[in-house]
């Protein structure tokens, strides 16, 4: 009985529904448009899938809008102790 080595059946199932990269780059290079072109007429064309109009949103989101600027909590606590004498008796001998 032999032991070891991979066994028929095993594993995670491949993805069979994703489309492959190099037919989007190919598309992509036959109508003489950048990527970015690409994802955004794919995104709205009302005629293509509801869920590849959803990635090529995702895909191309980061190269049209800016990210948001994350205020973390050492940024949050460092605004706050600035203007923490405001409204208090202190106010006045921290102004000089």
């Amino acid at each position: 009985m032999p032991k070891g080595g991979p066994r028929p059946g095993a594993g995670r199932p491949r993805k069979t529904d994703a489309i492959p990269a190099k037919l989007v780059l190919t598309e992509a290079m036959l109508t003489g448009m950048s990527p970015l072109e690409y994802m955004l007429s794919v995104m709205r064309d009302p005629t293509a899938d509801a869920a590849r109009r959803d990635r090529m949103a995702q895909c191309a989101a980061p190269y049209v809008h800016a990210r948001a600027e994350a205020t973390g909590k050492k940024a949050q606590a460092d605004e706050i102790a600035a203007t923490a004498e405001r409204g208090t008796d202190w106010e006045q001998l921290l102004a000089n």
